[in-house]
């Protein structure tokens, strides 16, 4: 049986992405992801990995020769709604993907900058947060650190103490960065709050339960959803909205599959059973 000519093609986003063998981060919680929100998940492998649930013991980044053939051929063959950055590997796939997405400046690109594993395990050295802060947050429409990430990026030598996520947020959008998701998953306080920066400040805070346990490949689940959404033509604004809810029901149906974190249910929809989040979320921004 052959396709319809006439079938409408699903929006198309390209994951630049490192392969977890888990399938609870990397590009293989991006095609997940992407693949529940009804996107088609294309991807350019940046880096294999050794990792589990419990987490990452070994980083290993596929060459920026190889890793821009997977993404040219894509990008010359179909035409992709947006784009999504995870953990690159190295500084020569900074350059590469920088590059890359440099020919194509009409295609949002939203950036997770991956820079520790759930466990702490450090994946991005200074060298690399250096080339990424230069050469990826100029061309950069969202960036969604979680807030140890955003303090990383942003730091500066002439703090005396450690900068708010407020100022966080002005320094990455002086960087480049036109808008900034800052997650508050990390911080100690008894519930999530999610804030979206602009040039002119904040520009939604959203409030979530915070959930018992450790999660493996939310914040690759987030930016994901974000792409996927704008991909399908939301708004900014709707996008990230649209994407918290998906994200948390994601946790709040999430399983243990092994021995350390829980994996998301990107596809929790299909299960049966529906989490809904009508009294876990409390938002001033409708």
């Amino acid at each position: 049986m052959t396709a319809s000519p006439s079938a409408p093609t699903p929006p198309l986003v390209l994951a630049f992405a490192a392969s977890d063998p888990s399938s609870g981060a990397g590009i293989q919680a991006d095609i997940l992801t992407l693949a529940s929100l009804g996107c088609h998940p294309l991807t350019a492998i940046t880096a294999l990995t050794v990792q589990d649930t419990v987490g990452v013991q070994s980083v290993h980044p596929v060459s920026a020769e190889l890793l821009e053939q997977q993404a040219r051929v894509i990008l010359e063959d179909m035409p992709v709604a947006a784009f999504k950055i995870g953990l690159i590997g190295s500084i020569e796939n900074v350059l590469a993907i920088a590059e890359i997405v440099a020919d194509y400046p009409e295609i949002p690109l939203i950036f997770d900058p991956v820079l520790a594993s759930g466990r702490g395990d450090d994946l991005s050295g200074e060298e690399i947060i250096s080339a990424m802060c230069e050469m990826l947050l100029p061309q950069t429409t969202l960036l969604t650190p979680n807030a140890p990430e955003a303090r990383r990026l942003a730091e500066s030598d002439d703090d005396e103490s450690e900068p708010s996520v407020e100022v966080c947020a002005q320094r990455l959008i002086a960087m480049g960065a036109q808008y900034v998701l800052i997650t508050g998953t990390h911080e100690n306080t008894p519930q999530v709050v999610n804030i979206l920066f602009g040039p002119e400040g904040e520009i939604r805070r959203d409030t979530w339960e915070r959930l018992p346990g450790s999660y493996h490949g939310s914040g690759c689940t987030l930016a994901s959803a974000i792409a996927g959404c704008i991909a399908g033509g939301a708004s900014m604004e709707d996008a990230v909205r649209d994407a918290q809810d998906y994200t948390w029901q994601t946790l709040a149906n999430g399983f243990r599959a092994g021995m350390g974190q829980f994996i998301p249910d990107r596809f929790f929809w299909a299960r049966g059973e529906e989490t809904s989040d009508a009294t876990a979320k409390e938002s001033d921004a409708d």
